[in-house]
């Protein structure tokens, strides 16, 4: 613990109270019902809230701009990397320094990238014992005889009860998630959303990896018999986790991996997946994976026989659950792979127009890429009644420090070098916009994703979208005809011309930002 003490004095934590470090899970479980920041499920995880923010907070996140910093000439400054003086972040470490006197600390130590060549070591530090736990669930493990000595190649503080103050603070509200790529270092102050902690190291991956010719990725994997994986980008909502717990297949990781020279790795140990309406007959393995050991973040259940009632979202849509890789069956222990056959992105098109699945030309991937398209459905956010696109460079806009046309580019010259084939996937609607139509059934999709990774769609014939000019198959087994044509799917198709129209638009009109070749801008929607 020598050199855990001297790390905190290095940071100004001085005079704290007891530092329980790399607690096991039943010590931290009890730590957590003892402080009563959560109560146990009548399943064994445990149920926590996270106050009013249920997910993360973009418009609060910060990055330290150094004016002599390398990290000043690299970032990508403006709406996603917002900058903040140095003298704001030091403000901010004096106050939280403050408010951690004579206050209990939980301290884990982890690991992050599978891949040991490019393993990033992690010190998260915070006030609550269920962080520390979460922490554990999503981080890969430090062997015991490595604590000794570990040292953090990142650190992150977190202190949910303290707010930062806009006046003073340089801030937008009482939340702030500041991050400094010369000292490696996160804080966050006013937010208790245990995401805020995984993805402001998935974002420190983004700014690291790529220098050392990684592709980070935020996308699923899974891998199959034969060692050859398949990656599934998409935005929240849009089935990563659902689709990559294949029971036919091994899972490598449900959200953020990195694509080298050798293959696909996974950056975590631990899934974070949405349980809203989860259920055991579409997803076993999620639904079989929270046990002791998970954290469950927001749900409502049922205060006596502490029953968690999945269908609600009387705390919020985006209900959580965070569990290691091994409460899942038939993961793949190395949590890694050889290079993907198929890359599918996925969008939950609430418009119902876009196919349910198409086979894109490289043009295309960096298209469709690049614009990282999904859409928020009527009624899920306050003034949201019709359908609304949602656009998000890379599949991960909020997490790219650098400019997306890095990461494009390297999807490019992965694409190039392993002859990987990329597929457009509906996971929304047809025949019909979300509200007036059925959203695309589950065993169709997965018909469809077992096609595109069975090879069967490589050289399946298929038919030119003629509005978003996409190579649709005419014929998968298992999946109903008329649903593979999506205009034909609505019964009138007048509407259908009218809203496919006002997608491509939408799509066109998001993709002026982007300075790429003619040829990409070509391979998007017609009109």
């Amino acid at each position: 613990m020598e050199n855990v003490h001297q790390h905190l004095k290095d940071l100004g934590l001085i005079n704290v109270g007891k530092v329980y470090r790399n607690l096991p899970v039943v010590r931290l479980v009890e730590e957590a019902l003892v402080r009563g920041e959560g109560v146990m499920a009548s399943n064994g995880g445990l149920i926590v809230m996270t106050g009013d923010r249920t997910g993360r907070s973009p418009n609060d996140k910060f990055v330290v701009q150094n004016p002599d910093g390398e990290s000043n000439k690299q970032v990508a400054w403006g709406k996603t990397n917002v900058p903040i003086e140095p003298r704001y972040f030091d403000r901010l470490r004096a106050r939280q320094s403050s408010y951690l006197q004579r206050r209990d600390l939980f301290v884990l130590d982890a690991y992050v990238c599978a891949d040991p060549k490019y393993q990033v070591s992690v010190r998260v530090i915070t006030e609550f014992a269920w962080q520390a736990l979460f922490a554990r669930t999503m981080f890969r493990r430090v062997p015991e005889a490595d604590l000794a000595t570990f040292k953090p190649d990142w650190t992150v503080i977190g202190t949910p009860l303290l707010h930062s103050n806009p006046a003073v603070d340089g801030t937008r509200t009482k939340t702030a998630v500041t991050m400094d790529f010369e000292q490696n270092l996160v804080v966050i102050l006013g937010s208790e959303y245990g995401g805020e902690i995984k993805k402001s190291i998935f974002t420190a991956l983004n700014y690291r990896l790529p220098q050392l010719g990684v592709f980070p990725m935020h996308c699923s994997a899974n891998v199959g018999d034969d060692g050859v994986s398949a990656l599934f980008f998409g935005l929240s909502g849009t089935g990563k986790t659902t689709l990559s717990a294949d029971p036919n297949r091994r899972l490598i990781g449900d959200d953020e991996h990195g694509w080298s020279d050798d293959g696909v790795f996974n950056f975590e140990g631990g899934c974070y997946a949405k349980c809203i309406r989860l259920s055991r007959e579409t997803e076993p393995q999620i639904w079989d994976a929270i046990r002791f050991g998970s954290v469950v973040e927001n749900v409502v259940y049922d205060a006596d026989s502490r029953v968690i009632d999945f269908d609600s979202d009387g705390v919020t849509e985006n209900t959580r659950v965070t569990y290691p890789l091994d409460h899942i069956d038939n993961v793949v222990p190395e949590s890694a792979a050889g290079h993907p056959n198929a890359v599918i992105f996925l969008a939950a098109d609430a418009f119902g127009v876009l196919p349910p699945i198409s086979r894109l030309t490289p043009d295309q991937a960096m298209y469709h890429f690049l614009s990282g398209y999904t859409a928020k459905l009527a009624g899920t956010e306050a003034g949201v009644t019709e359908p609304q696109a949602t656009f998000s460079a890379c599949f991960g806009a909020p997490f790219l420090p650098l400019n997306p046309s890095v990461y494009a580019n390297m999807l490019g010259e992965k694409l190039k070098a392993y002859g990987s084939t990329v597929y457009l996937l509906n996971t929304g609607w047809a025949g019909g916009r979300a509200g007036e139509a059925d959203r695309i059934k589950l065993r169709y999709t997965r018909a469809m994703v077992t096609a595109a990774l069975s090879g069967a769609l490589s050289d399946a014939e298929t038919v030119e979208d003629p509005v978003f000019g996409l190579h649709v198959p005419k014929h998968i087994e298992g999946v109903p005809d008329e649903i593979m044509r999506s205009r034909e799917s609505w019964a009138d198709p007048a509407k259908y011309d009218a809203s496919a129209h006002e997608l491509a638009r939408l799509f066109n009109e998001n993709f002026k930002k982007f300075d790429v070749p003619d040829n990409v801008k070509a391979a998007g929607p017609k009109a």
